[in-house]
């Protein structure tokens, strides 16, 4: 998992650029936040999303990415992940993940939302706000971690804290982990939503990462349907992703893909972002 692939490290003006990318992709999620509703298909959104992206000028990470044939990914229900826009109708109290990704001037964005559509399940709800905290949770963990492994067990503890509070004992999928990001959509290194033996490589200035934990209602395992994209749960059982790109600098982190840069989440957890000038 932690292999000794080298870690691109980027200069302040190429954060900046990234940040440009976060920004186009916080948009194109937020329309597609204000428009999802029961009726629509996920084609629709898709349509939505590609809009928001070219008319900023930039471009979309996913589409044509190994083949892929749409600008987001959006998955529903017991969809995890990659899950392919098409002609399927969003239904009362569906639960839909939606990913995005965008490119200005060579330098990558990625982020993930879930919507809970109504008349929605509180266990839906739950699920959704839980994996939105543990994210956070995650991501504030990278403002004083020494190694990168910091990140999981911070995911972890959050599952774990929600469940002994009386919450629902949720499962985290271990087939998918986030990753770095710049010049490209993925590259090392792998970054797991879960504890692990191995501490993984050190937080250093210039890292930038995507952190996204997708929790299920049920048991974790998954399994790629026989498009070769879209990730199900074996069991059937319900999927949340949330997923913020994020920089660490010389004097703090930067969530590039939040439109505050993640300050007003982060404050609530003791933590105080440091967005370059």
């Amino acid at each position: 998992m932690f292999g000794r692939e080298r870690i691109e490290l980027k200069t302040p003006d190429q954060v900046r650029t990234m940040r440009r990318a976060g920004l186009v992709v916080a948009d194109a999620l937020a329309a597609v936040r204000g428009a999802v509703r029961p009726g629509l298909t996920t084609r629709d959104l898709d349509v939505i999303a590609a809009e928001a992206i070219r008319s900023a000028g930039a471009t979309p990470s996913f589409l044509g990415y190994m083949d892929y044939p749409a600008t987001i990914c959006v998955s529903v229900n017991d969809e995890v992940v990659h899950g392919i826009p098409g002609d399927r109708v969003l239904q009362a109290g569906d639960i839909v993940s939606i990913d995005c990704g965008a490119i200005v001037d060579g330098w990558h964005g990625d982020s993930a939302i879930t919507v809970v559509l109504p008349e929605a399940d509180p266990a839906d709800v739950a699920l959704s706000d839980i994996t939105e905290r543990a994210m956070w949770a995650g991501i504030a963990a990278l403002a004083t971690a020494d190694r990168l492994g910091a990140v999981g067990d911070a995911v972890e503890d959050v599952v774990e804290a929600a469940h002994a509070a009386g919450g629902p004992g949720l499962g985290i999928v271990q087939d998918y982990v986030g990753h770095g990001i710049g010049s490209a959509m993925h590259l090392p290194p792998d970054v797991p939503n879960y504890r692990t033996r191995e501490r993984g490589p050190k937080v250093r200035p210039g890292m930038c990462v995507a952190i996204e934990p997708m929790l299920v209602r049920g048991d974790q395992r998954t399994r790629v349907l026989a498009d070769d994209w879209t990730v199900v749960t074996e069991d059937g059982s319900r999927a949340s992703h949330w997923e913020h790109t994020v920089a660490i600098l010389e004097d703090g982190i930067w969530v590039l893909t939040a439109p505050d840069g993640g300050a007003a989440r982060l404050a609530e957890l003791g933590v105080t972002v440091s967005p370059l000038d």
